[in-house]
C-alpha cells in the first residue's frame, strides 16, 4: 500500500510513521509544513490510503484556524476528487469541534468538507473527534497537559495547576494508532451516535490525581516502589512519563549495603507483589540462616556456584541442592523451613532474589536459626 500522511512531522504523524516503518508492505508519502497544498495532486498519485493529521490549534492569528484546518482539508478533498478514485481517508478532528470557538469552528467545517466528499463520491471517510491524546513525542508547554506535566516534573521544573478537581478525558497515542491501522487494514468503522469513529479505551482523571501520579513515578526512583504500571492507564501514563526523561536521567543509583560477606542491593519494590534485589557472596561465605512464617523467596544464581541447605522447623527434615550460574534454576524458600546459601565456588557469587513482600523492618518475618545445629 502507498500511504499519504499529512502533518507527518506532528505528534500523531511521528508515531504513525514509526508503526508503519515496522511493516514491509507500506510505502509512505509525507506532507509537512514544508509542503504546499498545490502539491497534493502529485502526492496523491498511486496513494491507497490517507491519514489527514495536519492542522493548527495555536496559531498566531485566529484567521489561521481556517487556513490551516478548513482550507487545507477542502483542498485535499478537491485533490482526492480529482483522482477519480475512492481513497479512504482518516481525519483527526477534535472534541472542540462541538464547541463555539474559532478552533472548533474550523475543525467542524473541515469535517463537513470530508462528509461532502463521502456523500458526493462515495469516498470512505473516517472522522475522529479525539479527546486529549497523550504519549511519547507530544510537544510540552503547548496544548497537552500530560506532556507538560511529564516534561517539567521529570526535570524538576515547576508546574501550574489552576483547578486540581477539573477532569480531563484522555486517549493513549498507541491506542489511536492501533485503531487507525485497523481501519487501514480493512476493519469496520465503530461509529458513535453522532457518526464519528472512536478510539478505546478512553480515560477520565482529575488534574490533581494526574499530577500526583506523575510525581509518584518520579519519586519511585527514591522509594524504589513502583505503581501498577503493567496494564491500562498507569501503563500508558508511566511509558509517557519515562519518554520525557532527559538522556542524562536514563540511569539512577540505588543504595548498596555491604559487609565482609558481600553486598546486598534492592532494585525494585511493588505495591502488592514483593520486591526484587540481588546479593553477592565471596567464596566460602554463607548467607541466610533463618526461617519465615509466611514470606517466600525465589533465588536465581546468575554467577558462581551455590549450595542451598534447608531444615524443617517442626519435623527436622533436611534438604540440600546445588545450582550454578551456568544453568538457570529457581530455588524457592518455603515457610517453616530454615535455610541458607553458601558460595562453594572459586569466584564471587551473584544471586538475584525476589521476595513476595516488601521488607518491613518492624515486622520482618525473618527469624535467625542455623540450618545445621
Amino acid at each position: 500500500m502507498k500511504i499519504l500522511i499529512t502533518g507527518a512531522n506532528g505528534f500523531l504523524g511521528k508515531n504513525l510513521q514509526l508503526h508503519l516503518a515496522e511493516r514491509k508492505d507500506i510505502e509512505v508519502v509525507c506532507f509537512t509544513r514544508a509542503n504546499n497544498a498545490n502539491e497534493l495532486p502529485n502526492l496523491l498519485v498511486g496513494v491507497d490510503f490517507i491519514f489527514h493529521l495536519a492542522g493548527v490549534n495555536r496559531p498566531p492569528h485566529p484567521d489561521d484556524f481556517i487556513t490551516g484546518n478548513t482550507d487545507l482539508t477542502q483542498q485535499l478533498c478537491a485533490a482526492i476528487a480529482g483522482t477519480e478514485r475512492r481513497i479512504p481517508i482518516i481525519y483527526t478532528s477534535s472534541i472542540q469541534a462541538a464547541l463555539e470557538n474559532p478552533y472548533g469552528y474550523s475543525k467542524r467545517l473541515a469535517e463537513e468538507a470530508l462528509f461532502n466528499l463521502q456523500k458526493k463520491f462515495d469516498n470512505p471517510v473516517y472522522v475522529f473527534r479525539l479527546p486529549n491524546v497523550f504519549g511519547k513525542w507530544c510537544r510540552p508547554n503547548y496544548n497537552s497537559a500530560v506532556a507538560t506535566f511529564c516534561h517539567n516534573i521529570s526535570r524538576g521544573l515547576p508546574i501550574q495547576v489552576n483547578d486540581p478537581d477539573a477532569t480531563v478525558n484522555l486517549v493513549y497515542v498507541d491506542d489511536v494508532i492501533a485503531r487507525f491501522l485497523q481501519l487501514m487494514d480493512g476493519a469496520r468503522p465503530a461509529l458513535n451516535c453522532e457518526g464519528f469513529d472512536t478510539v478505546t479505551p478512553q480515560y477520565e482523571i482529575t488534574i490533581g490525581r494526574l499530577v500526583n501520579t506523575i510525581n509518584t513515578f518520579k519519586n519511585s526512583r527514591t522509594t524504589l516502589v513502583t505503581e501498577k504500571v503493567g496494564t491500562g492507564f498507569l501503563r500508558a501514563l508511566y511509558s509517557t512519563y519515562v519518554s520525557y526523561l532527559p538522556s542524562e536521567s536514563f540511569s539512577y543509583a540505588v543504595p548498596k549495603h555491604g559487609d565482609p560477606r558481600g553486598v546486598f542491593v534492592e532494585m525494585l519494590k511493588t505495591l502488592d507483589s514483593g520486591q526484587f534485589s540481588y546479593f553477592t557472596a565471596h567464596p566460602g561465605v554463607t548467607r541466610g540462616g533463618h526461617y519465615h512464617h509466611s514470606k517466600t523467596e525465589k533465588f536465581l544464581v546468575i554467577k558462581g556456584k551455590a549450595h542451598f541447605k534447608f531444615r524443617h522447623m517442626n519435623t527436622g527434615e533436611k534438604h540440600e541442592l546445588v545450582t550454578t550460574g551456568e544453568t538457570p534454576e529457581i530455588v524457592e524458600t518455603v515457610p517453616g523451613w530454615t535455610h541458607d546459601i553458601t558460595n562453594v565456588g572459586q569466584e564471587e557469587m551473584i544471586v538475584m532474589l525476589w521476595a513476595n513482600e516488601i521488607f518491613d523492618r518492624d515486622k520482618p518475618d525473618t527469624f535467625a536459626c542455623k540450618v545445621i545445629q
